[in-house]
């Protein structure tokens, strides 16, 4: 028997990366600005035409890892095994931690990101805890 509330995790981190990759693919600038402000915004966006060039390129293949990420996450979500579920949370709670450590080892040591890495790892957190939630969930409804 498949559980519900893996469904609901699955589909509500989908609906996020989903929404947060085509933001970056197609509007970078505007959501730069909104999350580091003008200042900040103008120095990530790089000084010269090919710089420039190079972060929106990177942005945009960075926007659709993660929307075929949601993607990926909106077919994985009608999978109805157990186990599967189990095995998946694992690795998500795994590949959030792990970005929550990248974030504290290295971009603390960047000018511009530096102040903005306390409220990523909390976010980082936060999805980690979600799907943890839902390990202790089916644990005590697999042996209650």
């Amino acid at each position: 028997m498949a559980s519900p509330g893996f469904f609901l995790i699955c589909i509500l981190h989908s609906i996020l990366a989903l929404s947060c990759g085509a933001l970056m693919m197609f509007y970078s600038e505007e959501v730069l600005v909104f999350s580091h402000g003008i200042e900040r915004a103008s120095k990530l966006v790089g000084s010269t035409p090919h710089d420039q060039l190079l972060i929106r390129t990177s942005d945009s293949f960075s926007g659709l890892l993660l929307f075929c990420i949601g993607l990926l996450l909106l077919m994985v979500a009608f999978v109805k095994d157990r186990e599967f579920q189990s095995f998946f949370s694992k690795g998500c709670v795994l590949l959030h931690v792990s970005m929550a450590i990248w974030r504290i080892y290295f971009e603390t040591k960047l000018e511009d990101l530096g102040r903005d890495w306390l409220r990523l790892v909390v976010g980082d957190t936060i999805l980690a805890l979600s799907w943890v939630f839902f390990l202790v969930y089916s644990w005590r409804e697999k042996y209650d």
